[in-house]
């Protein structure tokens, strides 16, 4: 589908409104359905009645997804939310990956990408919405053939059935006539207990493809011509080309050209490999700029420093600072958290071919809007005439929403004229990655008489993610980010008092999958079980007994508590841990139950998560979600630490930043509760909660506190 079509905001989205728990979807169709509409009525085209769907006269059914897909499953649900409308077998439906262009527009973010698990959440009454249309433009057509009225009509399985005579027409049969129909204002939609697909497990789309090796990720893009380059980049952060000299470098076999650009210098060659020795072999000298002394210890001592001076107010009720102040019985702790990389299976990579008239870009993106008007800034090219081609993603975990690795190609390819794929190695990847954020936080309560909590007040100071991406959304001092998962504490606390303090530091920070809910959960949580057990209560009832204005918080705490078997008798030195969390719009509420090896570290050895993310579509792929959320956050809270000397990033690959193992990962259980409420997110709300409840139970073990990631009880 290569048609460009003017659709602002205002048409693409006709209500957007707060309402319930949820932000609730109106998709207004008609002016992009009836230019596709004229299309196909003149040129006899396959039948386009909306931004997604594509049927042809051989009855195939196309559905455009446009979402990344990163092994979240969207590539399937998002499908299913059509299906179900246009009744057809999900098995006979074709999925093509969308174009960048203003259809596809996240309205939670304003421009098209993935991210924030709002996939899905999003999607759910446009695609269903364009699904019905679709299906009553064809059941109008096949009216219109027979000459009978359209209400003795009905869609199923990929016909329309005349219920009278029982004709039947396949879709294919139909595309003619239905590209002239009118476009209906308003659809009926199915009703909940009418759905066949959503709510049933289904197939993931991309996995026989995954399997047999088929499936194009960004690193297996070829064509004709085609170069590829490896670009040396400064090690200190902030850091640029000072002077390089390349003629040892154009020697070795292979190399066509080095060149300067914007993120240090590109060699390239005929292959990754001899690119990469070329790289090898050129002398840079490098000006490392004023971050040529930066190192992790002294980024402590500034958040240090820092948090001893107030921030700015990201919640206050009533008056904690008096309670505590008037306490007889305070808890207080500091709480570290360490910078992570993302460490994506699949590093960062991108293909582009810049023409004087257009620019392809052929790429595993998060974020396709972001990708085009990188691209369009670089050539001079308007946007639309720069075409973002996405593949599959080997991992994105927000990494992918950056375009640094697209400057690399376009700006490369650009220079030379051909088609130019720049590859990052591991080390690449690793050293000059965007990571989640470091945090310094100083926590402190008040419990009464009765060992209830009647103050809470936590100060957080790190980096802000939202200044140098989106910083309109930094306000008042607040980096929304940056406080959730510990501004929205679900806990029925008379005085709370969180702040918060930017803190710039000179390390490039990003979205991290759960964000800032990824930290600030270990920390609430694991402060939530200190305070639980100064007042002399088991975790599970303290929380428990917090929560009555929380209803679901509650529900899958207590799911979760009961299949855990929390309170019953466990095998020798072993302990259980629990947490509970909300982001993204699901509830989580996990069970670690963990042991010590035989070296003293700590083995998780079963995970109970209980979810609760409204409105499930394919339930498979909740449980595929809390699964991967939960290893993980186990990397990171077992394993995961970037540390930084001399400016520079001192973990190079796998072998000083592991990963959890297969034999390592614990048995995951995962109930789903029933729910009607919106859809909440799925792709990353499994991850906040593993960090604590590992953490609470290792305390419960030893009787030691982990105030520190990644976790050391030595």
């Amino acid at each position: 589908m290569n048609a460009t079509v003017p659709v602002n905001r205002r048409d693409f989205i006709k209500m957007i409104s707060t309402a319930g728990t949820g932000l609730l979807l109106g998709v207004y169709l008609p002016p992009l359905a009836r230019v596709f509409a004229e299309t196909t009525a003149k040129s006899g085209e396959p039948f386009v009645p909306n931004a997604w769907i594509r049927i042809t006269p051989d009855n195939v059914v196309t559905i455009l997804v446009d979402k990344a897909e990163m092994g979240q499953g969207v590539e399937t649900a998002l499908p299913m939310l059509v299906a179900e409308e246009l009744e057809v077998d999900l098995a006979k439906i074709r999925t093509e990956f969308a174009p960048a262009g203003p259809p596809y527009q996240n309205p939670m973010m304003g421009q098209q990408g993935t991210g924030g698990s709002s996939s899905v959440h999003t999607s759910f009454d446009p695609l269903r919405r364009a699904g019905a249309t679709a299906r009553e433009m064809l059941i109008a057509a096949a009216a219109q053939q027979w000459g009978v009225d359209a209400k003795f009509c009905h869609a199923r399985d990929g016909f329309v059935i005349d219920e009278h005579s029982h004709k039947k027409l396949n879709y294919g049969e139909l595309v003619e006539t239905a590209a002239k129909m009118p476009v209906p204002k308003n659809v009926a939609l199915k009703q909940a207990k009418d759905w066949e697909l959503l709510g049933q497990p289904a197939h993931r789309v991309d996995t026989p493809l995954k399997v047999d090796g088929s499936a194009v990720f960004g690193i297996d893009v070829k064509m004709p011509d085609m170069l590829v380059a490896v670009v040396a980049r400064c090690p200190v952060f902030g850091g640029k080309v000072k002077s390089f000299d390349a003629t040892a470098a154009k020697k070795m076999p292979g190399v066509k050209d080095v060149l300067q650009i914007s993120s240090g210098v590109a060699v390239v060659a005929d292959g990754f490999w001899n690119a990469r020795k070329g790289r090898d072999a050129l002398t840079i000298e490098w000006d490392e700029g004023a971050n040529a002394k930066l190192s992790s210890a002294g980024i402590t001592e500034k958040l240090k420093a820092l948090a001893e001076k107030p921030g700015a107010d990201a919640r206050k009720e009533g008056d904690a600072a008096k309670a505590l102040d008037g306490a007889t019985k305070k808890i207080e702790a500091v709480y570290e958290v360490p910078y992570l990389a993302h460490a994506t299976m699949e590093p960062m990579n991108c293909t582009a071919h810049v023409r004087k008239d257009g620019c392809d870009v052929w790429v595993g993106t998060q974020g396709q809007t972001l990708a085009q008007r990188t691209a369009a800034g670089i050539t001079g090219l308007p946007p639309e005439a720069v075409k973002i081609h996405t593949t599959y993603l080997g991992g994105g975990f927000g990494r992918r929403f950056a375009a640094d690795f697209v400057a690399d190609a376009v700006e490369t390819s650009k220079a030379l004229g051909v088609p130019v794929k720049v590859i990052w190695t591991r080390e690449d990847d690793m050293q000059h990655d965007l990571y989640r954020p470091a945090t310094y936080n100083r926590l402190a309560a008040v419990l009464d008489k009765d060992g209830a909590p009647v103050a809470w007040s936590h100060r957080i100071v790190g980096p802000s993610i939202m200044m140098g991406v989106f910083p309109s959304a930094v306000r008042d001092g607040i980096d929304p980010t940056g406080v959730e998962g510990a501004a929205n504490l679900p806990y029925d606390i008379p005085n709370i008092h969180v702040e918060y303090t930017i803190a710039d530091l000179g390390v490039p920070v990003w979205f991290w999958r759960s964000v800032g809910n990824s930290q600030n959960s270990f920390i609430t949580e694991s402060f939530v079980d200190e305070v639980a057990v100064a007042a002399g209560k088991d975790p599970f009832e303290f929380r428990r007994g917090l929560l009555a204005k929380s209803p679901r918080h509650k529900a899958v705490l207590e799911l979760a508590a009961t299949k855990a078997g929390w309170g019953q008798p466990l095998p020798k030195a072993h302990a259980r841990g629990i947490a509970v969390v909300e982001s993204f719009d699901s509830f989580v509420a996990e069970v670690a139950e963990v042991s010590l090896d035989e070296d003293g570290g700590v083995k998780v050895n079963r995970v109970v998560c209980a979810v609760d993310c409204g409105t499930v579509v394919n339930p498979d792929t909740v449980v595929a979600q809390m699964e991967s959320g939960i290893v993980f956050g186990l990397t990171a809270a077992l394993k995961g630490e970037i540390t930084i000397q001399n400016g520079r990033v001192q973990q190079g690959s796998f072998d000083n930043y592991p990963l959890l193992t297969m034999a390592e990962t614990p048995t995951i259980e995962v109930y789903i509760v029933p729910s009607h409420e919106t859809c909440g997110g799925i792709g990353e709300p499994g991850t906040p909660p593993i960090a604590p409840a590992v953490c609470n139970a290792v305390f419960a073990l030893t009787g030691k506190r982990v105030r520190k990631l990644p976790i050391k009880i030595a």
